[in-house]
Formats: structure tokens, sequence, C-alpha cells
């Protein structure tokens, strides 16, 4: 078994990997030089075609069957296609986000008084938002607040895809921290001393607390009720929507009421169960746009 495991790591070291990011690095480019329209409009148009037929899909399938009991197999065949789609643009679109601004018909910017709000008041803050539209715009909350943050990112496997999505997040106001231990700890000293950080937080946690997600517990990570509660700090949703094609929509919330208690396993639990209910409401609106490939409820 062990020479399996070292055979299996040898090879993925030194030729799964390397060939994964030669492809990643390629279409990279391709998409690069293209406008951000025709990039966008042509890697949609690629996963709508080939998507549906990956092995992924029967998962995505069964999620939305048990989201929306309501829908037909056919609306739900169609957004399946249509989220395929907006992943391949998502896809397309990273070589030009670096260059996407704030406040321009590209990125329309709503109800950033709410956020402002928490810029100034001496306390540190919290924005959170899903794994919905293109996902990676919400690296340009910091840049609508003229204001650095840190946030917690989940790195690739592929330590040649990591470094590429590095490249493109370079434009990010502030500092991006890798998921795990060290990184909770960096997080935490951040909120200490009064910093502003952003968190996806529709993820999985295997070990994270079970709240109420589209009728069923879901594992949700408790972090960023935690962070909120012990650094006593405000919470804005933060949405990113597709619009049409390339373009985009960031809108922010007024922050969540949080009240804190003598029961901290409860107030855990009453937070992200709000979070999940804003999470559930943004996705209802446009299902097609949230990545329902994660493996989010328990069999």
């Amino acid at each position: 078994m062990a020479e399996r495991n070292t055979f299996y790591k040898a090879r993925q070291k030194y030729l799964s990997h390397p060939m994964q990011g030669i492809g990643a690095y390629f279409l990279f480019g391709v998409f690069r030089v293209l406008p951000i329209d025709l990039a966008s409009a042509i890697g949609g148009w690629l996963l709508r075609k080939i998507g549906p037929k990956i092995g992924q899909t029967k998962k995505a399938r069964n999620n939305l069957i048990k989201a929306f009991p309501e829908k037909s197999p056919e609306e739900i065949e169609t957004i399946i296609t249509d989220m395929w789609e907006n992943l391949g643009r998502s896809v397309a679109e990273i070589p030009h986000l670096p260059y996407l601004k704030c406040g321009t018909p590209r990125l329309e910017v709503v109800g950033l008084e709410n956020g402002l709000a928490t810029k100034d008041d001496g306390k540190p803050g919290l924005f959170f938002t899903g794994h919905m539209g293109n996902w990676e715009v919400s690296t340009k909350i910091s840049d609508a607040l003229d204001l650095d943050m840190m946030t917690i990112y989940r790195a690739p496997d592929n330590p040649w895809v990591d470094r590429l999505f590095k490249r493109v997040r370079k434009g990010f106001r502030g500092e991006l921290v890798p998921k795990g231990a060290p990184g909770a700890r960096k997080y935490a000293a951040f909120l200490k001393k009064g910093g502003h950080a952003a968190m996806l937080v529709d993820q999985k946690l295997n070990n994270g607390i079970a709240v109420p997600f589209f009728g069923r517990d879901a594992m949700t990570a408790p972090a960023l009720a935690q962070f909120a509660l012990r650094y006593e700090c405000p919470v804005i949703p933060v949405r990113i929507e597709r619009l049409d094609g390339a373009h985009f929509r960031m809108t922010f919330y007024p922050d969540l009421n949080i009240t804190k208690t003598d029961d901290p396993k409860a107030d855990n639990l009453r937070v992200m169960t709000e979070v999940n209910a804003i999470m559930e409401s943004w996705i209802r609106e446009r299902p097609a746009q949230w990545l329902w490939l994660h493996k989010r409820w328990p069999s």
C-alpha cells in the first residue's frame, strides 16, 4: 500500500500536475488575448456543451432535485446546463478580472453605503459571499471599499494551478491566506487588530455544525459566527450576480443583527442559520449561478 501511494504521488507530481498545469496556462493565455466578452462567450459555450456529459453532473442533479422538489426534470436539466455555462464563463473571465473596475457598466456596485458604514467605525468588519455568479469578482470588494482586507482561500491541489490563481489575484487589495489552521490564526489576529476581512461561506465542512439549508441540515463552517461574536464586528452580506454575459453586480446589504448570549453554541447556530437563509434566498432567485457541484449535504 505504501509503495502504491508513493507511486501515485510521484505520478501526480511529475506527470498529472504538470500536464494539467500546462493545459491551464495555455487556456489562460488564449482567453487573455481575447476580449473579455468573446472569451466569456466561448468559455460558456464550451462547458455548456461538455459539462452536462461529465460525471460531476450527477451530483449537481441530485442536489437540485432535493433542493427544488417542485421543479420538473426539464427545469432541472435547464438549470444544470445554465450552471455549466456560468462556470465556463467564469473560468474564461479569470485573466480579465484584474482589469475589472468597480462602479463601471462592467461591474455595478449597489448598497456601497452599507459596506462603508463599517470602514471607519473603529471595529473590525466581516463580509461574506458564496460561489455565485463569478465568485472571483468578490476579490473586488476591497476595491469598492478602498480598503486593504484579508481573505481565506482554498488552494488548488495542483501547485501549478495555484501559482496561476495567485498571479491573477495579485490585484487583491490586502492579503490572501490559505485555508487551514495557520491561516485561521492569521485571520483572527488581523481581526483582533481591527482589520476587515471576507470569506466564502457556502462550502461543506465535515466537522462543522448542522445548519438548515434548503430544508435540510448542511454541515456548515461556523467560523464566520465565531469571529463575529468574539470580536463583536459587523457582518455584511455581499452578493455577486452575473447580469448579462461578462457584466456583474456587487450588492452590499445591511449588517446582520447579531446578539451575544451566554450560550456560544446557540449563538453560532443562530448566526449561521441566518447566513444560510440569506444564501438560499439568493440561490433561489438565480439557481443556475450557484455551483451545485459541491457535495453540500450528507447522503
